[in-house]
């Protein structure tokens, strides 16, 4: 079992859940409210950390509100210049991420942890393939040799509020670098498959590195890099560890695809509706189907359901037909019958 890294409230390693994180999709401007809207609607959708990069001492003041208002620990991103990593975390960061080789000089990343500790931080060692110290062998094993370097300089100031990552864009490269890390330290893993591509590439990439890792116990905290969406990269990393038993609450979605016989748009319905179901907090299974075919079946094994035929919509409660409406009234009806 991995030691347990505190982030604000949230504990990562030592048999806790495996958590799930994004990045802002965007620089840290504009309408702070907003920004924190919105992490409070990624929240509901299952993410429980959320990071942001902090490239300027501009982004102070709006740092620092995320910081104090965000409903789900603050992450961030720093490269090269480890006055802003200080810096941040004296907004009110609630963990930092950094590659400690790239921190200019070790006593530097020492200037760090010690700000961490007075601030009861973490510190990320985020390590990616592309930019790695010089050095012979297998881009695996020096990211992993690496981070245990970094790590033992930071245990002889006495700090150990660590997470480790070691991200690359080849699938092979990540499998072996966060399993031979895992064999030779107990310090909890955060798990990712770097610059994975789009929603559909990124989540075929993530879903077969992440779940062999998290299938032989590697890994404690985790994000599907998706070029798209942030809320996709939440979905995707929920869906996941549902999807490997390790996260079990939560609405389970099954929708049919889309084919000549369908009388009802179940794609375009889904569009409209996922997010919002996928934010209820409610541990329940939704069917969305779009023909007689398999819509009734499906019904019957759905804690609620919507099956549409000809110009109607049916719905289902517990296997049971309860109503129908009409089309332009499907969706209002759907979460009408649900929040009953």
């Amino acid at each position: 079992m991995t030691k347990v890294a505190k982030v604000r409230d949230l504990l990562i390693g030592g048999g806790n859940p495996i958590s799930v994180q994004t990045m802002y999709d965007a620089p840290l401007v504009g309408d702070m409210g907003r920004i924190v809207e919105r992490i409070y609607k990624l929240k509901m959708l299952g993410c429980d950390m959320i990071r942001f990069s902090f490239p300027s001492p501009s982004d102070r003041d709006n740092l620092s509100y995320i910081a104090k208002h965000s409903p789900i620990p603050v992450v961030a991103d720093i490269h090269f210049d480890y006055k802003l990593a200080i810096m941040a975390l004296e907004c009110g960061a609630d963990k930092v991420r950094i590659n400690p080789g790239n921190i200019q000089s070790k006593e530097k990343s020492l200037d760090v942890a010690r700000c961490a500790m007075d601030h009861g931080a973490a510190i990320r060692i985020g390590l990616n393939s592309g930019s790695l110290p010089s050095g012979s062998g297998k881009k695996s094993e020096i990211m992993a040799y690496s981070a245990l370097s970094y790590i033992e300089d930071y245990e002889r100031i006495g700090f150990e509020n660590i997470v480790v990552s070691l991200k690359s864009s080849d699938i092979d490269t990540t499998l072996d670098s966060y399993r031979l890390f895992s064999s030779l330290s107990p310090y909890p893993l955060h798990l990712g498959v770097t610059e994975a591509g789009s929603a559909v590439m990124s989540s075929i990439r993530s879903t077969w590195a992440l779940g062999n890792l998290i299938k032989d116990g590697i890994g404690d905290t985790l994000r599907v890099s998706i070029n798209g969406d942030i809320e996709d990269e939440v979905i995707a990393g929920c869906e996941i560890l549902r999807a490997l038993g390790k996260r079990r609450s939560g609405v389970r979605i099954v929708a049919c695809p889309r084919c000549g016989r369908h009388t009802f748009d179940s794609r375009g319905f889904l569009e409209r509706v996922e997010r919002r179901l996928l934010s209820l907090d409610r541990d329940i299974s939704v069917a969305i189907m779009g023909c007689s075919v398999n819509g009734p079946g499906e019904a019957k094994d759905a804690d609620y359901a919507i099956s549409g035929m000809g110009r109607l919509a049916y719905l289902y409660k517990g296997g049971e037909l309860v109503g129908k409406v009409d089309m332009e009234g499907a969706e209002s009806a759907l979460f009408e019958l649900i929040n009953e």
